[in-house]
């Protein structure tokens, strides 16, 4: 697995702290290509959590700090980026626009981009190999 990374050793430990759970949501975000763009209906429905979605959004909160995971292209399901009831810098939902505007991603003028354009369809239904209850 190539992420969670970091420059340190201790992104990845505290990786291995995280439960299994997250780390099948991790593989799914993992896969998504530059350029396209999941939500977390999606990403839940895709690690075998069905109607799920917040527990991607925990999921993803709870990478380590260096991680090379691209969460930013994960969306709500109006094709949003998600407002965050915390940001350290006050900047994460321009942030998260800007790279997926760096991979080819346009947004109208209400912040949405046309899911039917950008959304990811995988060829799997699933990644994770056990279905969990």
């Amino acid at each position: 697995m190539a992420w969670p990374d970091s420059e340190s050793g201790e992104a990845i430990s505290k990786a291995r702290e995280v439960s299994p759970l997250y780390r099948d949501i991790w593989k799914v975000v993992g896969r998504i290509p530059r350029g396209r763009v999941a939500t977390y209906g999606q990403i839940a429905r895709l690690a075998g959590r069905p109607g799920q979605p917040r527990l991607v959004g925990y999921a993803l909160h709870s990478l380590p700090s260096g991680s090379r995971l691209p969460w930013h292209r994960v969306i709500n399901a109006q094709g949003k980026v998600s407002t965050r009831s915390v940001s350290s810098s006050g900047f994460a939902e321009p942030w998260q626009q800007a790279m997926l505007r760096q991979e080819g991603i346009f947004f109208d003028s209400h912040g949405r981009l046309d899911l039917t354009e950008y959304q990811w369809r995988p060829r799997r239904l699933s990644f994770v190999s056990v279905a969990r209850p």
